[in-house]
C-alpha cells in the first residue's frame, strides 16, 4: 500500500476503554475514507495505515512546505482482545476513531470504510448491543 518514495510518518494514539468498549483514536489527515487500511491481527495487535493518493496534483509551486500529510504507518498490542468484526470506525477532520466490542478472545479482521461524505467515512459493525 505504501509507495517507497512516500515518508512514513507514526501516527500517535489515544487508546480508551469502558466496561464492554475498547476506542482507538488517531490523527490522520488528509485522506479520503478508501486511503485508510485498518486491520487487526489474529495475535492482537491493530494496524493502521493511510496512503495519499494526488496530492498536490494541481499545485504548480510549493512554495513553503513545513508539514506532511500521510503516508501514516501504526502498529499497537491492543490491551485486551476485540472483536474486529463489529468493530465501528468513524473518519472525519483527519481523525479515525475504530470502536471495538471488548471479547473473550481476539477476532481478527481488515476493516474498511465507506465514504459518507467528502473527506469523511465510516464502518457500521455493530448497532450498540453486545448480543
Amino acid at each position: 500500500m505504501m509507495s517507497e518514495k512516500a515518508k512514513i510518518q507514526h501516527i500517535p494514539v489515544k487508546v480508551y476503554r469502558t466496561h464492554d468498549r475498547l476506542m482507538v483514536a488517531a490523527p490522520m489527515p488528509g485522506l479520503q475514507p478508501e486511503d485508510l487500511g485498518i486491520e487487526v491481527t489474529a495475535d492482537n495487535h491493530l494496524i493502521l495505515q493511510g496512503e495519499i493518493r494526488g496530492l498536490l496534483k494541481d499545485v504548480k509551486e510549493l512554495v513553503v512546505d513545513e508539514w506532511s500529510v500521510g503516508a501514516y504507518h501504526r502498529e499497537i498490542q491492543l490491551p485486551v482482545p476485540v472483536d474486529a468484526e463489529r468493530a465501528n470506525v468513524s473518519y472525519g477532520n483527519g481523525v479515525i476513531v475504530v470502536a471495538f466490542i471488548i471479547s473473550s478472545q481476539t477476532v481478527p479482521a481488515r476493516l474498511t470504510v465507506q465514504r459518507v461524505a467528502p473527506d469523511h467515512g465510516q464502518r457500521a459493525g455493530y448497532t450498540g448491543h453486545t448480543t
